[in-house]
């Protein structure tokens, strides 16, 4: 009987502690480049495919945006997509 009565003060203290010492992490819907990503109900602008000369070869670059994801508050979440292609140069 003394064991059953440890183990429940055992168990009851181990479920108080895990239970009360969790804290839930807020999420934080920021970036500290907005470049990359952005919160909003619009799709940002899209730039127009670059063509980097490197020295011997160039570079095309094409950034495209897409949805990600919501915020509980039902914001779209925006994510830069940056897509890069060797090409010869001209």
């Amino acid at each position: 009987m003394k064991k059953i009565g440890l183990f429940f003060i055992y168990a009851t203290t181990a479920a108080l502690l895990t239970s009360c010492g969790t804290a839930t992490i807020n999420p934080n819907y920021s970036s500290a480049n907005p470049e990359l990503m952005i919160i909003g109900k619009e799709a940002p602008a899209g730039k127009a495919p670059e063509l980097l000369n490197l020295g011997s070869y160039c570079l095309s670059v094409t950034e495209k945006w897409k949805i990600d994801g919501k915020t509980p508050d039902g914001q779209t979440i925006w994510t830069k997509d940056s897509l890069r292609k060797v090409q010869p140069c001209r």
